[in-house]
C-alpha cells in the first residue's frame, strides 16, 4: 500500500505537529553530516518552524491522495535551495535521518506499514527535490540594490529594488530574501507588483516581534543594501474566467494580493474582486491611496477598509496620513474574519486569504463555518 495506505501516512503527517519531532531530526541530522550545520544560521526556531508546517502540510496533501500541488512545491524547494549551498549528498543525509528520527518519535507506532509508507513518501520528498535542483539550469539566486526605504508606519516599511537582472515571477508568489544585516537567515516576502522586465520589486514588511531579519528590513535598511532573492514559491492566483473574486489581507499580507490586482488591471474585463484590507489602527492601512487610485480606474475593483480600534494612537501623527480621498467603501471597525463574514460564507467566490498564521487560520475557519467550500479557498502552504 505504502503512499496508497492513508492511515500510515496520516500517522507520519501527526508527527510534525509538534516541535520534538523536528528538534530530533536536526540534532541527528547535524551528527550524521557535520558539513549541513554551516548551511543554516545560529538560532534554529524559523527554520524548524518553516520545515515542520511544509512537512505537515506535504503529508496532508498525502493523506488526500493529492500529489501534484506537494510534488510541484518540493521541486521548487529543491530549485530554491541551491542558494543555501545544499548538495546532492546532503539529499541522501536528510533521508537518513529523518527516518530514523520519525521511526524513535514514533516507538510503538512505528509498523511495518507506516515504515514502508515513510520509506516511500521520503524517496518522493528527497528525489524530488535532489533531481529538480540537478536539472534546473536557471540561477540559484539573484542580487539585488535597494533603491528606496519608506517607513509607512511605526513597524511598517515599502522597500523597492533594482535587480540585477529581471526575475519571472507570477503575481501572488513569493521569495526568500537574504539582507545584510542578518547573514544566514532568510525571510519569505512577497513581491507587492507584478515581475518588472527592467528588475524593479518591491516588498511591503512588518516588523515581527523577535524577528531579527523583519526588524532589520523595518529599522536598519538603507538605499545601497545588496539584498539576495531565491527563486519564487507559491501559486496564488486567480482565475479570469472562474467567477468573482474576494479577498482578504492582514498588513502586509495585501502585498500579494496587491500585485494580482494590478496584473488583473492590464485588462479590460475582469471579474468582481472585493478585497478587505485590514489592520490594528486606520494609520496602518498604508496602501488605501494607491488601492483608491487603482480602484477608481477599474470598477471591478471594490476595498473595504477595516480596522480593529476606531481611533488612532498618538505616534500616527509621525507617519504619512493614509487616509483616501472619497470613493472606497465605507470604513469599517472590528476584527477582520467579524466584518468579512457578516456578509455571509463568500461560498460562490473564489477566495484568497494572505496575512498572519494565525489570521489565515481563523478566517478560513470561520469562512468554513458559514458555508464557503474549503476547495475554494486559497492561502499559501508556509503561511509566512
Amino acid at each position: 500500500m505504502s503512499l496508497e495506505d492513508r492511515d500510515a501516512l496520516r500517522i507520519l503527517r501527526d508527527a510534525f505537529a509538534g516541535p520534538e519531532l523536528v528538534h530530533r531530526f536536526y540534532t541527528h541530522w547535524f551528527a550524521l553530516d557535520v558539513s549541513v550545520r554551516d548551511l543554516f544560521p545560529p538560532e534554529l526556531d524559523a527554520q524548524r518552524a518553516a520545515f515542520a508546517q511544509a512537512m505537515f502540510w506535504v503529508y496532508g496533501e498525502l493523506v488526500e491522495q493529492r500529489a501534484a500541488e506537494p510534488v510541484a512545491f518540493l521541486a521548487q524547494l529543491g530549485r530554491d535551495h541551491r542558494k543555501y549551498g545544499v548538495l546532492p549528498r546532503h539529499y541522501g543525509t536528510l533521508r537518513r535521518a529523518l527516518s530514523a528520527s520519525l521511526r524513535t518519535h514514533l516507538g510503538e507506532a512505528w509498523t511495518d506499514a507506516v515504515d514502508a509508507a515513510a520509506a516511500q513518501s521520503l524517496n518522493l520528498i528527497t528525489g524530488v527535490m535532489s533531481g529538480a535542483a540537478e536539472a534546473e539550469e536557471g540561477p540559484a539566486w539573484w542580487d539585488g540594490t535597494v533603491i528606496e526605504h519608506n517607513r509607512v508606519s511605526r513597524d511598517l516599511a515599502v522597500v523597492r529594488l533594482r535587480l540585477d537582472r529581471p526575475m519571472q515571477y507570477y503575481p501572488g508568489q513569493y521569495v526568500n530574501a537574504h539582507v545584510p544585516q542578518c547573514p544566514r537567515r532568510w525571510r519569505y516576502l512577497s513581491p507587492a507588483i507584478p515581475a518588472d522586465p527592467d528588475g524593479g520589486i518591491e516588498f511591503h514588511v512588518r516588523q515581527v516581534p523577535g524577528g531579527l531579519v523583519s526588524t532589520a528590513v523595518v529599522n536598519e535598511t538603507r538605499p545601497g543594501d545588496r539584498w539576495r532573492l531565491s527563486s519564487p514559491h507559491g501559486g496564488l492566483r486567480v482565475d479570469r474566467g472562474g467567477g468573482d473574486v474576494l479577498m482578504v489581507a492582514g498588513s502586509t499580507g495585501l502585498a500579494p494580493l496587491r500585485a494580482l490586482i494590478l496584473d488583473l488591471a492590464r485588462y479590460a474585463e475582469n471579474p468582481r474582486v472585493h478585497l478587505f484590507f485590514g489592520a490594528r489602527y486606520r494609520c496602518e492601512l498604508y496602501d488605501l491611496p494607491t488601492l483608491w487610485q487603482v480602484a477608481s480606474h477599474n470598477p471591478w475593483l471594490s476595498v473595504s477598509p477595516v480596522s480593529e480600534y476606531r481611533r488612532d494612537p498618538p505616534w500616527a501623527a509621525d507617519y504619512p496620513d493614509v487616509t483616501p480621498p472619497r470613493g472606497l467603501h465605507v470604513h469599517q471597525t472590528g476584527r477582520l474574519l467579524d466584518v468579512v463574514t457578516k456578509y455571509g460564507g463568500w461560498g460562490d467566490r473564489q477566495i484568497l486569504i494572505c496575512g498572519g498564521p494565525a489570521m489565515v487560520r481563523a478566517t478560513k475557519a470561520a469562512l468554513i463555518a458559514k458555508g464557503a467550500p474549503p476547495e475554494h479557498i486559497q492561502h499559501d502552504p508556509l503561511w509566512r
